[in-house]
């Protein structure tokens, strides 16, 4: 099979899209805040390079509606909107605004998140019940492990709805108390009928993230940043990962971390 190049910019993806013969592409891996968690977030990124860190300039940094129009002229036919908690009593709200804008929007994938209270069960089943069809959990902002036993009723809701869960669990680009592959293995072996999306592949540790896809159906990739220009600066993927991948039969989605990404996703689609 002839290889063949990827767009030039973001003006060429759509193009680029139709002679592969690609109708759309669905993106797991989009977040749409609440304008002052946005803002917030934005902030934490445009202060990286201070840490000594490579600057993380966001590429989309536009109001919500134009956002949404960015990503269908990209060719994104749907996208999930996830939001995540980082305190409790937090989920709710932004489950509340993530269902309005999926709503709103029929583009939109109805996300929902969840974090360690005594409400979290509840949080979860009011999410299914409201149509929720995916989940984001962020280990690392969160700063939780996934085996806190305040989760273990949720985890066992969302496993039985089959509802996936993008999981920001690997240490890079920032690392946490309780972020890695260990609490992720043992968590599949107590919910084996959950369905996990690895967000970034796992990286820094792409290897053995690839390698837990590979033995558990349940367990998939996503391609956010993964061998982008500015990636490579921090966790440049390992010369052999492809072949690795092919070998394992790694599953993937795509996914390109609309809008807070620091690349344009013509990038994304070139890596």
């Amino acid at each position: 099979m002839r290889h063949r190049a990827g767009p030039g910019g973001d003006a060429q993806v759509s193009g680029w899209l139709v002679e592969l013969g690609i109708a759309g592409i669905t993106d797991l891996h989009v977040h749409f805040m609440p304008d002052r968690v946005q803002q917030k977030v934005w902030g934490f990124f445009d202060g990286v390079a201070a840490s000594g860190a490579p600057a993380w300039p966001i590429h989309y940094r536009l109001p919500l509606q134009e956002r949404i129009e960015v990503l269908a002229g990209l060719g994104v036919r749907n996208f999930s909107s996830l939001n995540y908690a980082h305190r409790p009593g937090m989920a709710q709200w932004l489950n509340d605004f993530s269902t309005t804008l999926a709503q709103d929007h029929a583009q939109v994938i109805h996300s929902a998140t969840f974090f360690p209270e005594p409400q979290a069960p509840a949080v979860v089943q009011r999410a299914l019940d409201a149509g929720a069809r995916i989940f984001k959990i962020h280990v690392q902002v969160g700063g939780f492990c996934v085996l806190d036993p305040r989760l273990e009723e949720a985890w066992r809701l969302v496993e039985q709805a089959g509802a996936p869960v993008v999981i920001h669990c690997g240490h890079g680009p920032h690392p946490g108390t309780f972020t890695g592959i260990a609490p992720i293995r043992r968590l599949i072996e107590r919910h084996p009928g959950l369905v996990l999306i690895i967000a970034h592949a796992g990286l820094p540790d792409y290897l053995p993230f690839a390698e837990l896809a590979h033995k558990h159906r349940n367990v998939y990739l996503d391609t956010t940043m993964v061998g982008t220009s500015y990636m490579q600066q921090l966790f440049p993927v390992p010369p052999d990962y492809a072949a690795f991948c092919m070998r394992w039969r790694a599953r993937w989605c795509w996914a390109a971390i609309s809008p807070r990404s620091p690349t344009p996703t013509a990038i994304s689609c070139r890596c």
